[in-house]
């Protein structure tokens, strides 16, 4: 039985009377830059996350930018971040004109080790940039305290953990700014590039408002060097129609990674499964496992039609595109380790729990060989 990684198309289908509604009234309304559905869907995500503001954006990769300038990061500043993630985090940081200051992650979240930032922090330093990888939220307390003891600003980036929680508080609420992508693999996905920055500082607010609208805050009035980076009409509407599923669609996907964990947890002692800190909410937009035959496994399922992906293979301290940073192989040891071993599962909410058998029943069937 094949199984796909990823499937749109029966959410679509599920919801498609409430969508083709959503963009008939757009489309009728003429309306398709800075509308009604934003304003409304940036009041409604402010809402479900308990922030004050948010400001929709047109890609999770500009909400990280464009963040950080509201911010003050600029050229000769330092800010702490991962180099186990997408490239955009680090990406925003340089685009900024700043630098991306590396910390290892701690092995089983794959998330910052909080126990290593003090040592990173020097005089440029000026904000922290932790990522709540695959959906499972950072040590946010723990870094908040690092932020507030050495003055830093914290921007968080959520781009793959829409509603998830650290201590019954979501995700992106924490610091400065939260930042999210609505790229249509996540967990609220829309139908092509859009994003999401939510903060509880109107001053921050009001930049970020001005960036995404080429610098403007009044028509043909220009204070600042901005951006064309605005979530459209289209993009919101649909956003705000799976929004009121969100919480939904986050319960399928935990299910299913119960559904794995049950499956595969008679071969714990060759797959590390993933694991869900205290007081946390995982929303599992990916389902990682960490195996040290990784290669041969992805191309086992890879024959069996089952699809899989590597997130990531490649560290961006030794990505070609940081190579002006200086770092070389062992610099960040669980991060390397962790590019030869994770391996992440299918696992959308319309996934059924027979396709889930099928693929344990494949990585077993990998490890009985």
């Amino acid at each position: 039985m094949a199984v796909p990684f990823f499937d749109l198309s029966q959410q679509n289908k599920f919801l498609r009377k409430e969508i083709d509604q959503a963009l008939a009234q757009v489309i009728d309304s003429g309306k398709f830059i800075l509308g009604e559905n934003v304003s409304q869907f940036e009041k409604e995500f402010a809402e479900y996350h308990g922030a004050r503001f948010a400001i929709g954006v047109a890609s999770g990769t500009d909400a990280l930018h464009l963040a950080l300038r509201a911010c003050d990061i600029k050229a000769g500043d330092e800010v702490i971040t991962t180099p186990f993630t997408f490239v955009a985090t680090a990406e925003a940081i340089a685009c900024c004109g700043a630098t991306p200051i590396f910390v290892d992650i701690e092995p089983k979240t794959f998330n910052l080790d909080v126990s290593r930032l003090e040592e990173k922090i020097t005089s440029r330093t000026k904000a922290i940039l932790p990522v709540h990888l695959y959906g499972q939220s950072c040590e946010m307390g723990k870094i908040m305290d690092v932020a507030k003891k050495y003055n830093l600003k914290v921007i968080e980036d959520c781009a793959q953990a829409t509603g998830a929680e650290y201590q019954g508080k979501k995700v992106g609420t924490f610091g400065d700014a939260g930042c999210f992508s609505f790229f249509p693999t996540k967990n609220l996905g829309g139908f092509g590039d859009g994003g999401m920055i939510l903060t509880n500082d109107q001053q921050v607010a009001e930049k970020i408002k001005s960036l995404r609208n080429h610098g403007s805050k009044k028509t043909y009035h220009y204070e600042v060097i901005g951006y064309n980076s605005r979530l459209d009409e289209i993009q919101a509407a649909v956003l705000r129609v799976k929004l009121s599923h969100l919480n939904n669609l986050i319960k399928a996907r935990r299910r299913l990674a119960n559904l794995y964990r049950k499956e595969l947890r008679e071969l714990e002692d060759v797959v590390n499964l993933p694991t869900e800190l205290p007081n946390a909410l995982h929303t599992f937009n990916q389902f990682t496992l960490r195996v040290k035959e990784r290669n041969p496994l992805f191309e086992f399922l890879k024959i069996k039609g089952i699809g899989a992906m590597v997130y990531y293979p490649k560290s961006l301290h030794l990505q070609e595109a940081f190579s002006f940073l200086g770092h070389k192989p062992g610099d960040f040891p669980e991060s390397e380790k962790a590019q030869e071993e994770v391996i992440s599962l299918p696992i959308f909410p319309e996934l059924s729990e027979a396709h889930t058998q099928e693929v344990a029943k494949a990585i077993k069937e990998f490890f009985q060989r």
